[in-house]
């Protein structure tokens, strides 16, 4: 038994949905906040990165050469800034153009995080990077986003917003 949905509910999808990817767009950016404070604390590597990933700490790193420590902790910097500026931009987007139905701003906000955890995330997996205390906020967020990008699709396929 199929319900016919009126514009007023498939609205209501789309906002939600554009909420949901929104917040998942702050959630990101929560995630780089955290990343980046870790770079400069006594923990150094990332979040949920420990001695059975590196077994060098911030400490043997800078003794062993202060110049890697620098360029790992400039990586961890931009890295960080990075993941903000894509969460924000996935904010923005999700809540200024996809809620009020922009199919533009839907399309871009979801190749803009698909992009960067397609190049990103494929290389934690060889060398045992991908952990669970590492990737499980990422994995969390990026969860809260594909249910908010189908909810918010589904509003936009409604006749009332073809026009956009």
């Amino acid at each position: 038994m199929s319900t016919i949905q009126t514009p007023k509910s498939q609205q209501s999808r789309l906002r939600t949905g554009a909420a949901l990817m929104a917040l998942a767009g702050l959630a990101f950016v929560g995630y780089a906040v955290i990343f980046l404070v870790l770079n400069f604390t006594d923990a150094f590597l990332e979040l949920g990165i420990g001695p059975d990933q590196v077994d060098k700490g911030k400490a043997e790193i800078e003794a062993f050469s202060p110049q890697l420590y620098h360029y790992i902790s400039h990586l961890h910097i931009a890295v960080s800034g990075f993941i903000a500026a894509t969460g924000l931009a996935v904010a923005g987007l999700s809540w200024y153009g996809v809620r009020r139905g922009e199919r533009w701003a839907f399309a871009t906000a979801v190749i803009v995080p698909v992009v960067g955890l397609a190049v990103a995330l494929p290389a934690h997996y060889p060398w045992g990077l991908a952990t669970l205390g590492h990737l499980g906020l990422i994995y969390l967020a990026v969860l809260i986003f594909l249910v908010g990008v189908v909810t918010a699709f589904s509003g936009m396929r409604s006749p009332a917003m073809t026009h956009h």
